[in-house]
């Protein structure tokens, strides 16, 4: 299975702080938003990653996490020159997918939580169709909301309802078999000149193939779409680590627990890091061993 992360946000939402940098490069509380979405990746054990970037921004993302390895994946790059919606993704990285299936995460999404790492190995197992995830909450009319069946696929999903048939919203973290391709190729731009990703799993509940796993407490999920959720996220990430003792999202961590990477290469990792808590953190991990 191969991942993409969609971060060509530009992220107009928060301007001006975003003018001279896009969105997905900003800080969540001690480390950049676009570390969430590959922490979901590599934690549903996707290892060939695309990165979507917005014209101009590449270089910060290379300069930020190179070519993968430091964290035992392969990242690869592409440019999205105009924003043309979320299931462009699939067309930017046709050549990228080439017949497998495939994870998408949007670039502003932050999940974690105890368990997420099977519930995301739960959605990869699948091998045709669709999964998404269902995150309860109190107010999901801002939301994709997917209403559920008891056999675990969706009745419906709809962009943010006036009245909701279900208190599930959608987070941004997609599998599809490999023919979302084709999917993605045949659907028409939306009402603001889009290819919208609900016309994609809208394509998958109408052949039956659009499988929820749904997420309860303890998961967190949080969106940092705008300047006021981007410091809830930053607050809720500081707090979680605080009372949990343990970074979210640190990905030399991940590598290490999932084998990607060794003790030495974590090491190293600590030690080019050693000025800083972060730095602490992994010579913390080092000396205490899996």
């Amino acid at each position: 299975m191969k991942g993409i992360i969609l971060a060509a946000g530009k992220g107009t939402r928060m301007y001006p702080m975003t003018l001279p940098v896009c969105k997905p490069l900003l800080p969540v509380y001690d480390k950049p938003l676009i570390y969430y979405p590959l922490a979901v990746l590599m934690q549903a054990g996707i290892r060939d990653i695309l990165v979507i970037v917005p014209p101009d921004e590449m270089y910060s993302f290379i300069k930020l996490l190179g070519d993968g390895a430091g964290f035992g994946v392969n990242l690869t790059y592409r440019i999205q020159q105009e924003q043309r919606g979320i299931a462009d993704a699939f067309l930017i990285g046709r050549n990228f997918i080439d017949g497998d299936d495939v994870c998408l995460v949007l670039g502003d999404n932050i999940l974690c939580g105890d368990g997420l790492k099977q519930a995301l190995h739960t959605a990869a197992a699948q091998n045709s169709g669709a999964t998404i995830f269902g995150y309860h909450v109190d107010d999901p009319r801002p939301f994709g909301v997917v209403e559920i069946g008891p056999d675990g696929k969706a009745l419906s999903i709809e962009e943010k309802p006036a009245r909701p048939k279900s208190n599930y919203a959608v987070p941004g973290v997609y599998f599809y078999d490999n023919s979302v391709v084709d999917v993605a190729r045949e659907i028409r731009p939306s009402a603001r000149g889009e290819l919208e990703i609900t016309a994609v799993n809208e394509h998958y509940l109408a052949s039956g193939q659009l499988r929820v796993v749904k997420l309860e407490p303890p998961f967190t999920w949080l969106d940092a779409g705008n300047a006021q959720s981007l410091l809830t996220a930053a607050n809720t990430v500081m707090r979680l680590q605080q009372r949990e003792n343990r970074l979210i999202a640190c990905l030399e961590e991940i590598a290490w627990h999932m084998g990607y990477i060794d003790s030495g290469a974590l090491a190293a990792c600590a030690k080019k890091l050693e000025k800083t808590a972060y730095g602490a953190y992994l010579q913390r991990l080092c000396e205490q061993g899996k």
